[in-house]
């Protein structure tokens, strides 16, 4: 394996920083994670880059002579120092910026110390190439260390340490996840350094860095998607409450319409939500799927809205009503249409308020529908109706006994009744043989 490595460092390197400049770029076109962290993963990404090739660079013109051998074998060492400061400190204010936005905690005092740590390693780093603190290059381009070369690892192993300690006394305000990449930041460079301590040719400490920023990128990404999806599914509940509380709301105001209307006359009071239950059986019966049938249910539920605008004289009249009363009677189809087609969303509720009393053959009102024209739910709330008029005590009369209700409903197929739906309620009524269907 060292073998391996020693052989191929440079192609692996190449590789890494290939890998680390596709993550700055990747960086600078996404909208996540918060701005400050982009600029802190961006620079971590690109002073990877240059410090991988710089370390390459800076091996190959080791030792050449001339000009050109010189500045580069100067640049690339220079680089090689500054990055590594470059890496830690924009990981701290990345760290710094988990305190604010994620963890929601303080920023520790030993984080604010850390960039003043960096800083000042930075600084000696660019006053190295002038006073020969770090390193020198002799007259042939072959690159020295001084005997003040320890100083520069005091800077980054100090930050790390102090980033190590803060990990750790954290770790139970931060996802595992989250801990496991930042541990692994701080962990694995030192141990590479250490490894690279006793191999010296094998840069162990710059692939170290250079892996631990594509994994912090990839931990952001992890995060960032899990972000995203607990956002979708606040979201997706936000539907689901606002969708239930516009439900609740609907369903209150239409009872409260229902209770308005069923307090002009006792003798119909929950006749609405009868024929709604009727109707919803009906309909689940001729093979509808649950939201038809919701449908149907709250179209029934509010089809005689309209008798809220018909006198109480005429709807609690004893005896027959004149032809006048009865033409006033009638209506109420086209109040409930007037009322209910506010209802933008709901059209069906508007409809079925106006043609519930239309007749298979024709003969009802207001218009006169025939057959199919009249709409499906609209025939199967007709049924209901029906079947309630017939099942419940009127002012003029005890309501009808279970045989009777049958054979009306007999003699009314193909008339007054769709013969699909009217075959259903009589399904329903030999099914019923305690006569439960009925007012109580």
């Amino acid at each position: 394996m060292i073998d391996f490595l020693r052989a191929n460092q440079s192609g692996i390197m190449y590789i890494l920083s290939g890998i680390c400049g596709m993550i700055a770029v990747f960086t600078l076109i996404t909208k996540y994670p918060s701005k400050n962290r982009k600029i802190a993963q961006l620079v971590m990404a690109l002073s990877s880059v240059i410090l991988l090739i710089a370390e390459i660079l800076g091996r190959d013109y080791d030792g050449v002579t001339g000009p050109t051998g010189y500045w580069m074998v100067m640049i690339c060492n220079f680089f090689v120092y500054l990055t590594t400061l470059l890496v830690i400190h924009p990981f701290n204010l990345y760290l710094i910026d988990m305190f604010h936005t994620d963890l929601r905690l303080p920023v520790p005092k030993r984080l604010r110390a850390i960039s003043y740590i960096t800083f000042v390693g930075e600084l000696l780093v660019f006053i190295s190439p002038f006073t020969g603190l770090y390193y020198t290059v002799d007259e042939m381009n072959v690159y020295h260390r001084t005997s003040l070369y320890p100083i520069s690892y005091i800077f980054p192993l100090l930050a790390i340490l102090i980033l190590f300690s803060v990990i750790v006394v954290y770790r139970n305000k931060m996802r595992f996840r989250m801990w496991l990449t930042l541990m692994l930041f701080t962990i694995l460079p030192l141990a590479a350094s250490l490894i690279q301590f006793f191999i010296s040719d094998i840069y162990f400490t710059d692939m170290a860095i250079a892996v631990m920023v594509v994994l912090l990128y990839v931990f952001t990404l992890l995060d960032t998607n899990r972000r995203l999806e607990l956002a979708q599914e606040r979201e997706i509940q936000m539907l689901k409450d606002g969708q239930e509380h516009a439900k609740k709301l609907f369903d209150e105001t239409a009872i409260a319409l229902v209770n308005a209307i069923e307090a002009k006359d006792n003798y119909t009071r929950g006749h609405s939500s009868r024929v709604a239950d009727y109707a919803k059986r009906i309909a689940l019966q001729a093979g509808k799927s649950e939201k038809e049938c919701n449908l149907i249910y709250y179209a029934a539920l509010l089809h005689d809205v309209g008798k809220i605008g018909i006198p109480n004289s005429i709807i609690n009249k004893e005896g027959e009503l004149s032809a006048d009363e009865y033409n006033m009677m009638k209506s109420h189809a086209s109040i409930g249409y007037q009322i209910l087609s506010e209802i933008k969303d709901s059209p069906y509720l508007s409809i079925a308020a106006k043609y519930h009393h239309e007749r298979f053959d024709g003969s009802g009102y207001p218009e006169g529908l025939k057959g199919k024209d009249i709409p499906e739910f609209v025939r199967i709330i007709s049924v209901a109706d029906a079947y309630d008029t017939m099942s419940s005590d009127r002012r003029y009369r005890r309501h009808m006994p279970q045989e009777k209700i049958r054979d009306e409903f007999i003699r009314c197929t193909g008339t007054q009744f769709d013969p699909e739906f009217a075959a259903i309620m009589l399904d329903l009524i030999d099914h019923d043989t305690d006569y439960t269907m009925q007012e109580h």
